[in-house]
């Protein structure tokens, strides 16, 4: 599949100094950061789900203990 990604001189800058630097194609460069990305957002995502499920059991002890 194909797909054409519009880039200015900051962004051609920063893909030819990662290339270079993580010795990759542009392409996998660019590949590693959108799927970095959607897996950094996962996380943040089970990280809410898991803050408000404790905050549901626990948030009554937890105002409690501010208030000590």
């Amino acid at each position: 599949m194909a797909l054409t990604v519009r880039t200015d001189d900051e962004m051609e800058r920063a893909l030819t100094a990662l290339s270079i630097a993580e010795g990759a194609s542009r392409q996998e460069v660019i590949r590693r950061a959108v799927l970095d990305r959607y897996s950094r957002s996962a996380h943040l995502d089970r990280v809410a789900s898991a803050t408000a499920e404790m905050m549901d059991r626990w948030g009554d002890v937890i105002e409690l203990l501010a208030k000590a």
